[in-house]
């Protein structure tokens, strides 16, 4: 079969996924995932792997569903993990607080080895109830970037007590989201269709540029920056769309992709094919986005297998410089995208892609890897 997915029931709703990365020079695909938990009475952190190397088969592929190889207990909704390094994952928790896991590999356990308190409160930090939900986190180790539902932005460092940095009323209303641009530059995402860009060199607490959706304000949920074009960045929100935007060019976005039907939870390039970018929603869809390749030179098989596939023409997008995302290239006139779940119903709420694997989690308390993902 093509789509070879496996799928681990687990009990638990599915918040986050993510592959640990691979030390600089492997070459074996990733073979470790880490996933959080939320809604459930007593959420998790875990660590998988993707499962047993089998002899049977074509050079050794995996037989069998994920592993679990430890999990612990987290305190309130994971709303967004990142793995630091190999063994060190961050966890941003519904209660405000901020925790460091390490993952022992020699006796497979779990630990917290770090915990920021209430880095996102609303009124009062030493209030007993004070806790603002850290929504979003990332990494460029050893910095960590924090943001949340206080409007707040937080920069740690991972061997440092206090923030390095922290930037009170960053925002008036909920950020979502948070990614480097650069290592002094972020960019965030907020509920009333903003990105803002952040210059950490910079000793003023304000943006040094604001993009935004125009119109009706709709919230964005998510966001990631092209791997190698680090103007382009892709964002969705509450009504679906993906846009892409060029934060070298104006304020508004350049395309604007008609998507899913319900919330788009995250977005993700693919991190060294970026012409591949994948998202996943509310309404049960994970959709890969292919600029790649022209349609008329890809072999028929693609229509077959009960998958459904819709074309754009690229015509219906502004243009724009080079990249395929942005392009006017004749050769790419369409864009394939592809719904990799089609008859999935309950929320697909993370997705990560790492080589040629991908795994992605749900309100189905499932998660699934595809481990051929351009077979």
């Amino acid at each position: 079969a093509m789509e070879e997915v496996c799928a681990r029931f687990v009990s638990q709703k599915i918040s986050k996924a993510r592959w640990r990365p691979l030390p600089a020079a492997a070459l074996q695909p990733p073979d470790l995932f880490a996933t959080g938990s939320w809604d459930n009475e007593d959420n998790r952190l875990s660590v998988w792997s993707v499962g047993d190397a089998g002899n049977g088969g074509l050079g050794g592929e995996y037989q069998g569903e994920p592993q679990l190889l430890c999990d612990i207990r987290h305190n309130g909704d994971v709303m967004d993990m990142q793995f630091l390094d190999q063994e060190r994952i961050v966890v941003a928790s519904s209660t405000g607080t901020v925790t460091v896991f390490r993952h022992h590999q020699n006796n497979q356990t779990l630990s917290a080895s770090h915990r920021w308190e209430k880095a996102h409160y609303h009124v009062d930090r030493d209030a007993s109830c004070g806790g603002a939900a850290c929504t979003g986190v990332v990494c460029n180790n050893p910095e960590i970037v924090t943001v949340g539902e206080d409007g707040r932005i937080n920069l740690f460092r991972a061997d440092q007590k206090d923030a390095v940095r922290t930037i009170d009323n960053a925002d008036s209303s909920t950020l979502h989201a948070v990614t480097f641009l650069r290592t002094t530059e972020i960019l965030t995402v907020n509920s009333i269709g903003q990105l803002k860009i952040w210059d950490f060199r910079q000793q003023r607490n304000e943006p040094s540029q604001i993009f935004s959706l125009t119109g009706d304000r709709v919230p964005l949920h998510c966001v990631d920056r092209h791997p190698n074009q680090q103007h382009i960045v892709a964002t969705g929100g509450q009504d679906g769309m993906l846009s892409i935007w060029d934060i070298r060019q104006g304020t508004m976005p350049v395309s604007l992709l008609n998507a899913h039907e319900a919330e788009m939870w995250e977005v993700h390039f693919h991190p060294s094919n970026p012409d591949h970018l994948f998202t996943c929603s509310e309404d049960g869809s994970l959709w890969h986005w292919d600029t790649s390749t022209d349609i008329s030179d890809k072999p028929s098989f693609l229509h077959q297998g009960g998958r459904s596939t819709t074309y754009f023409s690229h015509s219906t997008i502004n243009q724009s410089v080079v990249s395929a995302w942005l392009s006017n290239d004749p050769t790419k006139d369409r864009m394939e995208i592809t719904n990799l779940i089609p008859n999935q119903t309950l929320s697909v709420n993370t997705l990560d892609i790492l080589g040629p694997c991908l795994v992605y989690g749900t309100d189905a308390e499932a998660i699934y890897v595809n481990r051929q993902l351009f077979a």
